[in-house]
């Protein structure tokens, strides 16, 4: 009996532009579904640009219907006041997923770029082009939208060692109000 495929968003966080990628994977063999960009308004208050952020994912999730998500870790750059914005990104990228029962693995950039590139420190055009060689039909137009895909591909290939690390499981889907945001 064949196991089915698993259906897995990759998350790249960004205040501005939050890229996401997903692919099907079944067994060793990796298929492209989509991919995209949420984006946020930068005149907005940091409010409203984290919940444009959350409400896209959320749109994604509910449009793909994804088993597992994985969201690349934040990595602590000079400038702390962009670090900090970023995490807040990153917590809608992780709110979204959780609210809908996934089980989430977090993967550091360089081990996402070892996994597509074969080295940790790889540049943005080769994570792009180990894409398209990968994933044959994938169409994007952003470096957020191919990392999303890399991120996507990594979990796909370590997702049974991040499984037994995380061997709590995901979640219950929590119930959202219908007045949530504003909504209703």
């Amino acid at each position: 009996m064949r196991a089915q495929p698993i259906r897995i968003i990759g998350i790249d966080p960004g205040l501005r532009r939050t890229g996401w990628g997903i692919v099907e994977a079944d067994g060793l063999r990796l298929s492209y579904v989509a991919s995209g960009l949420v984006t946020s308004t930068a005149a907005d208050d940091l409010a409203y640009r984290l919940r444009a952020l959350y409400l896209g994912l959320v749109d994604v999730l509910a449009r793909f219907s994804p088993h597992e998500a994985a969201i690349e870790e934040t990595f602590v750059n000079k400038d702390a006041r962009a670090t900090l914005k970023l995490g807040q990104a990153r917590g809608m990228a992780l709110l979204a997923p959780a609210q809908r029962g996934l089980r989430i693995a977090e993967y550091p950039p360089n081990v996402v770029k070892k996994t597509v590139t074969g080295t940790g420190h790889g540049e943005k055009h080769q994570v792009a082009a180990m894409i398209g060689f990968l994933l044959p039909k994938a169409r994007f137009d952003s470096a957020d939208e191919a990392d999303a895909l890399a991120i996507a591909i990594c979990h796909a290939s370590h997702r049974s060692t991040a499984r037994a690390i995380a061997a709590r499981g995901a979640k219950s889907p929590l119930p959202m109000p219908s007045s949530a945001w504003g909504e209703g």
